[in-house]
């Protein structure tokens, strides 16, 4: 009994070269928990995909891919001085923000971020020339540029692109590979028309893998079924049946994922007051699961364990039977399957 992610591989693949397709050279992402589909999962669409190069979030991450995936790894975190040295190969290409960051990895393969309108990290158009020095001793792959994905202010992401561009060129600084994140397919080519001599390669993740939502369905399985009445305890904390139904004990707990979410930006009224609501429910013990039964997702009995949740199914619906699968609406980026079946 386990929560199993199901995988229409086919659909799925043929949504890999919609996307690929549209991003020519395109350096597909794998950081995380893979996605949802896990490191070697991804490793090996990516070779399949017939990919030169492969994203990573962490050298960690480059240790353990570098098994399974043979080509480059690019690191998509930043070097720093004095972090913890990590064994890895050549083929591994490291991100950097800062000058300092560049003196710091003699003869090694470096990506030069600069630093975008996500003020995260990257190096700024004062330090472009203390660059010309800094690059002598290493082996440049490109610039980069991660771009955030909304623009309330309007400021269009092509010309945020070609600014930098404009910088760089300025500088006299190399630009035969750009690497950019967050762009659209006719924006990449609207940049490609405008610089014919740099190669621009679009660092995809989400798109790539969890573009086609329909695609894949995370199941849990039903391990047991108990029928309650009104006023009997139940569960860890010995709470009170709210009322007549059946305690339906699930896969599915903590240490998949269940019941743990990433904050969320919330946008407009509607949204901020079901935020609100699900808060006040909460304060009562009142929470929704993302396990579904008879068309409804279904409240959690109490807060899920480790491995399983307990869901309350009131007495006027049918409840599952042991073995049944109930579906789960679950954040791929935030979920560890027992198992990944593909149909």
């Amino acid at each position: 009994m386990a929560l199993t992610l199901y995988v229409d591989t086919a659909r799925w693949r043929a949504h890999q070269q919609t996307v690929i397709q549209q991003f020519p050279g395109i350096v597909p992402v794998c950081k995380g928990n893979g996605y949802g589909f896990g490191h070697e999962r991804l490793a090996e669409e990516a070779a399949r995909f017939g990919s030169d190069i492969l994203a990573v979030g962490t050298t960690y991450e480059a240790a353990r891919m570098k098994d399974f995936f043979s080509g480059d790894l690019l690191v998509l975190t930043p070097f720093r001085r004095g972090e913890e040295p990590v064994p890895l190969p050549d083929r591994v290409i490291r991100s950097v923000s800062s000058v300092d960051g560049v003196y710091g990895l003699v003869n090694a393969r470096v990506v030069i971020e600069v630093m975008s309108s996500m003020k995260r990290h990257g190096v700024t158009g004062e330090d472009l020339p203390k660059l010309h020095a800094a690059i002598e001793n290493v082996r440049l792959e490109g610039f980069a540029i991660h771009l955030p994905l909304d623009r309330t202010d309007g400021l269009d992401a092509v010309e945020e692109v070609i600014a930098w561009m404009d910088r760089l060129r300025a500088a006299r600084l190399p630009l035969h590979t750009m690497f950019v994140s967050h762009l659209k397919g006719e924006e990449l080519a609207r940049l490609q028309q405008q610089f014919p001599q740099t190669r621009f390669r679009a660092r995809i993740g989400t798109r790539l893998w969890l573009g086609d939502h329909d695609s894949t369905e995370y199941r849990g399985s039903v391990l047991d079924v108990t029928r309650v009445s009104k006023g009997d305890r139940f569960g860890y904390r010995q709470q009170k049946a709210a009322s007549d139904g059946h305690l339906v004990v699930v896969a599915g707990g903590t240490s998949h994922g269940v019941g743990l979410e990433a904050p969320k930006a919330l946008h407009g009224v509607m949204p901020r007051a079901k935020g609100v609501a699900r808060a006040g429910l909460a304060t009562v013990n009142r929470n929704l699961s993302p396990f579904v039964w008879a068309g409804k997702q279904r409240w959690f009995a109490e807060p899920p364990h480790m491995q399983v949740s307990i869901l309350f199914v009131p007495s006027d619906v049918q409840a599952p039977q042991v073995g049944d699968e109930l579906v789960a609406h679950l954040r791929h980026t935030t979920t560890q399957f027992d198992r990944l079946l593909d149909r």
